[in-house]
């Protein structure tokens, strides 16, 4: 029997049916008046129970205080992740969350961090300053096997997804209170299959611009 050449081998590889190929998805999130909303937290879930983040290793971001303001405005982690906030003013904060997800209280002076504080638990940590009232920031824990935080334009981008059947999740620190995310149900990806998904929702004001209105006199 003849040993196939490397020409014959990957020609044959190529002829292999799409199934083999991971799907992509492309989401654009707008607001009310057809505008990019950046800093929507978009998670892809399947329908069955997804075990993997058990084997996934824990993570630690940094939140930094610049200029008065979190930056980033929103992050997002996995339960088992720590947070540290860094604080990069010449004053002081006092850090803090009353969230169910995670209550905290801390001091940091001007140039230090906190200790890395553990993230255990899904839902989302509301952080502010109890000096300054126009800080503020959002810690997203979420379990879902695909996230990704949208950019200036609004997108984010998803590739080699397993094809199948998926709820699409957005949320943002802006929608109303008190309500889950918003959810685009049984989206169906094929094998190799690049899909779009237009995802516009209602926004409130931004608070962040409110408070720099109030203090441009400063």
């Amino acid at each position: 029997m003849r040993h196939l050449g490397w020409g014959v081998v990957v020609a044959c590889l190529l002829s292999l049916p799409s199934f083999a190929a991971g799907a992509s998805l492309l989401v654009q999130v707008t607001d009310q008046n057809g505008q990019p909303v950046a800093d929507a937290v978009v998670t892809v879930v399947p329908p069955a129970p997804w075990s993997g983040a058990a084997n996934l290793r824990s993570t630690s971001r940094t939140i930094d205080q610049k200029q008065l303001t979190f930056m980033p405005y929103v992050e997002v982690f996995r339960p088992g992740d720590s947070v540290v906030f860094r604080n990069s003013d010449s004053t002081r904060h006092h850090v803090y969350s009353f969230s169910p997800a995670k209550a905290f209280e801390f001091v940091v002076a001007p140039g230090e961090s906190a200790a890395p504080l553990v993230l255990d638990k899904t839902g989302v940590v509301a952080v502010g300053c109890n000096i300054h009232d126009g800080m503020i920031s959002y810690l997203y824990i979420t379990d879902a096997p695909y996230y990704a935080r949208t950019d200036a334009r609004g997108r984010v981008s998803f590739d080699a997804l397993p094809p199948g059947r998926y709820d699409v999740r957005v949320w943002q620190p802006r929608l109303p209170p008190g309500r889950p995310d918003l959810r685009e149900r049984a989206l169906v990806i094929a094998a190799g299959e690049s899909k779009t998904l237009a995802f516009p929702i209602t926004l409130r004001p931004d608070p962040r611009q409110q408070f720099d209105r109030e203090h441009t006199h400063y």
